[in-house]
């Protein structure tokens, strides 16, 4: 996993870490000096195996860490999600469509595919937690990141000076345009559609003319 994707982790380990803090050093940090260390010591996997049996247990555990997970998920903005989406795009290395272009074992792929097989790559991971939100029943959430979503692409086709929109220039366009069918195919709501295509004309000026169809 590359830097850019680890920080786009549905459900940071940092959470599972952090929740299992506050439960160990509440039970055991009276029982020995070096016992409140021990979360320093542990693993990323093992602190998530600590959170997942303490909700096994059930009761005020388990309730309190769901709900501090649906407190997490709900710690984000409109536009930090768009300086997200946009610097992954942004900081894309043009040198990577080279090493990823010419001859394979199973063809040739041209520049261009590889720009559609990369742009795809960090652009999968906000479109697939989108959808997430709508899974765990977070409506309100699952509109507000899907339109910081659209927001960093549109930024990134209007404002970007990649070199790689020079192997993909329309497909910031075609990737926002499937991202809103998706979500309109979850949302029929007309008062929800009418919200998301009025921010599209605010935001997005540019795309009104495909938006609302």
């Amino acid at each position: 996993m590359t830097p850019r994707n680890a920080r786009r982790c549905f459900v940071s380990v940092a959470f599972p870490c952090f929740y299992a803090a506050q439960i160990v050093q509440g039970k055991s940090c009276s029982k020995g000096t070096g016992m409140s260390d021990v979360i320093g010591k542990i693993t990323s996997e093992q602190a998530l195996l600590i959170v997942e049996r303490l909700c096994r247990k059930g009761g005020d555990i388990r309730d309190a860490i769901i709900a501090e997970a649906m407190s997490l998920l709900s710690e984000f903005s409109l536009d930090g999600t768009a300086d997200e989406v946009f610097d992954a795009l942004d900081l894309i290395d043009i040198q990577d469509c080279w090493d990823q272009a010419g001859n394979h074992r199973d063809g040739y792929t041209s520049p261009e595919e590889a720009a559609v097989d990369i742009i795809e790559e960090e652009l999968q991971p906000f479109f697939d937690q989108v959808e997430r939100y709508h899974d765990l029943g977070m409506i309100e959430e699952e509109a507000t990141y899907c339109k910081g979503v659209l927001l960093g692409i549109y930024r990134f086709e209007q404002e970007s000076g990649a070199e790689i929109k020079n192997l993909a220039e329309d497909l910031p366009a075609e990737y926002a345009g499937t991202l809103l069918d998706d979500w309109r195919k979850r949302n029929p709501d007309k008062a929800a559609v009418a919200a998301m295509e009025a921010f599209v004309r605010e935001r997005c000026p540019k795309w009104e003319g495909w938006a609302g169809e």
